[in-house]
């Protein structure tokens, strides 16, 4: 009977061990299974961190999406209104030190905003920036390369046509933005586009209102007149900053 006694000790010892042993190797290997099986959110969740601050106001911080979810148009048109919106910011620049008028420096600084504000789309949605490494009146689409020395020479000859460049300038890009709105249905995209079209709106009666200080009266280039007419016609325009 002692014997037996002696010998049940170690034996429960043991068989507790191999329980502890077998019942944490099995948890190791269910939190395994479930860090493989889980997402990885190092790659699959990406924080967007936008450059500017016009970024950070359109964005915030966002789950990234892969370009390949954009149709062919979509990222057409975010390329080119990223480049369209850098032309704008490189004339008034440009502009602004030749005739020192405080309108073109001033609208220079919201196209920037709105050149950033498109950037901080190609970010997050993985498409190649056409203006990447570009230096002032340099651009990727041939097109706007051409626009540009064109609008840089007639913005040279008298105050007069430098403020019809600019609202021309104006004029293209809310046509553009709407064909930009048209091609999508994503709402991140459309917002982003909205506030540079109100943008535009406000920078064309900015140049209206530069025009009528020197006696002189707008006229329509791009738009219809009843189209320009229309946004003359209403005041400044408020909203979210881009």
């Amino acid at each position: 009977m002692g014997t037996d006694t002696k010998g049940s000790a170690p034996t429960l010892v043991l068989q507790g061990l191999a329980i502890f042993i077998i019942f944490s190797t099995a948890l190791l290997i269910i939190d395994k299974i479930a860090r493989i099986s889980a997402p990885n959110s190092a790659h699959q969740i990406e924080t967007v961190q936008a450059i500017t601050v016009a970024g950070r106001a359109t964005l915030g911080s966002s789950i990234a999406v892969p370009g390949s979810v954009l149709t062919a148009h979509e990222i057409a048109h975010m390329r080119y209104m990223r480049e369209e919106e850098k032309l704008a910011h490189d004339v008034y620049l440009l502009l602004a030190n030749q005739w020192g008028t405080p309108v073109f420096a001033k609208i220079a600084q919201a196209e920037q905003r709105h050149t950033d504000a498109v950037l901080g789309l190609l970010i997050r949605y993985g498409v190649p920036d056409p203006s990447a490494g570009a230096g002032p009146g340099q651009f990727t689409d041939p097109g706007l390369a051409a626009l540009y020395q064109t609008l840089i020479q007639k913005g040279a000859v008298s105050l007069m046509d430098a403020l019809m460049v600019g609202g021309l300038i104006e004029e293209v890009d809310i046509a553009d933005l709407e064909n930009a709105v048209a091609s999508t249905t994503r709402p991140d995209i459309i917002r982003v586009y909205e506030n540079i079209h109100r943008g535009s709106r406000n920078h064309l009666r900015s140049f209206a209102g530069a025009l009528n200080q020197i006696g002189m009266a707008y006229q329509p280039q791009k738009l219809s007149a009843a189209e320009v007419d229309a946004i003359l016609s209403t005041p400044m325009e408020r909203g979210p900053p881009l």
